[in-house]
């Protein structure tokens, strides 16, 4: 086995989500240059998380659309771009139908 593979520099790290209001301390080898003061009155580096267990869908049981760069919203614009785009085709292709059975019917 290779010696040295696993860093040996663990400290106690406050894990912090924002959005749920949760944190935990924890053993890490996370660097920041964050801190904070924990309930033991001990100052603690701090990492913060968008995400936790305590704000996950699959752990809270709640659909929740958690979308910080606005991909969600993109994806819908460009879904109902697509719908539109095939509305317009489609009736673009009666109207020239329809163009061409008046042109048949008008020549006989």
């Amino acid at each position: 086995m290779k010696t040295n593979l696993h860093p040996s520099d663990y400290r106690p790290v406050v894990f912090s989500d924002e959005t749920a209001d949760f944190a935990f301390l924890t053993q890490s080898t996370a660097q920041t240059t964050d801190t904070i003061k924990w309930e033991d009155g001990n100052e603690y580096p701090l990492v913060k998380l968008h995400i936790s267990s305590a704000s996950h869908p699959f752990f809270t049981g709640e659909e929740k659309i958690i979308d910080t760069e606005g991909r969600v919203d993109r994806f819908k614009n460009r879904a109902a771009a697509a719908v539109a785009r095939k509305t317009e085709l489609a009736n673009k292709a009666k109207k020239t139908a329809a163009n061409k059975a008046k042109k048949s019917t008008s020549e006989n």
